[in-house]
């Protein structure tokens, strides 16, 4: 009899560890959400994430040939490695991988990445993109000098085909955000707080002047566009935007809405 009173006592033990209570599935959900927070802004989730798109971008290049529009950025970048004597086509974005390694090996963060983390950054960066958009739209009911449709046929002008479409859109979400946010950005914001401004006016400063030079870029070079209030006001918009997802998001979910946008934009 006492043995089996204390059989009960233990099935009653194991199915009450077995089932998770609300309070513990809660829990858990918000266990989920910190590690993701947290890993999905580091930078070795932004080089998984941003790797599909990369390799797209340079092998559809190369597949397009004469037919292929490039990002003005990457154009720029190679134009400067070339001028440096590195002129090998794959160094770029060899470079790009290497620089966010570093980044992740002396940011001594673990060196693993959950599929679950990489899938909710591509849904975070649809979402976000989709707000772009939605600012957008709210600018252009404000302003009406300067419709969306204007906007998108701009920046279609020059591509024939959806998939140059696609691949030109996905160069410039990864060499734009590396250029302005990853590179520029923080380079202002270090030079800045080195040279005396505190933390804070520092970011404020650097957010704003590379902005403003994210805008500016677009109207320069063979392919830049002629220069509009509306487009450049807005593009300084989405500097700011873009910004701020990389100061509180990192540069994988930055360079993701932007070729989220990008395509939503362009595309759709």
């Amino acid at each position: 009899m006492t043995d089996l009173k204390t059989d009960q006592q233990k099935d009653h033990k194991t199915s009450r560890d077995t089932d998770s209570s609300p309070g513990e599935l809660a829990v858990g959900r918000d266990e989920w959400a910190r590690n993701y927070w947290i890993q999905s802004r580091g930078p070795l989730a932004s080089l998984m994430f941003i790797l599909p798109f990369l390799a797209v971008y340079e092998f559809g290049v190369l597949r397009l040939g004469p037919n292929a529009v490039r990002n003005g950025v990457d154009v720029w970048l190679r134009q400067l490695l070339d001028w440096m004597g590195f002129g090998q086509y794959f160094l770029l974005p060899l470079l790009t991988i290497g620089i966010l390694l570093v980044w992740q090996y002396t940011s001594r963060k673990p060196w693993r990445v959950s599929r679950g983390v990489l899938c909710g950054m591509a849904v975070e960066s649809l979402l976000l993109a989709v707000c772009l958009r939605m600012i957008l739209h709210i600018q252009d009911v404000f302003s009406q000098t300067f419709s969306s449709q204007d906007m998108t046929a701009a920046i279609s002008a020059n591509i024939s085909s959806t998939f140059g479409n696609l691949v030109m859109f996905l160069g410039a979400g990864i060499y734009e955000e590396l250029l302005f946010r990853l590179i520029l950005l923080s380079a202002t914001i270090w030079a800045m707080h080195h040279f005396g401004m505190k933390q804070k006016a520092s970011v404020f400063a650097a957010v704003v002047l590379t902005s403003m030079l994210f805008s500016a870029a677009h109207y320069i070079g063979a392919q830049g566009e002629p220069l509009q209030l509306f487009s450049f006001s807005f593009r300084f918009i989405a500097g700011v935007f873009f910004c701020v997802l990389f100061v509180y998001r990192g540069f994988g979910i930055a360079a993701g809405t932007h070729a989220a946008y990008d395509i939503i934009v362009g595309i759709f």
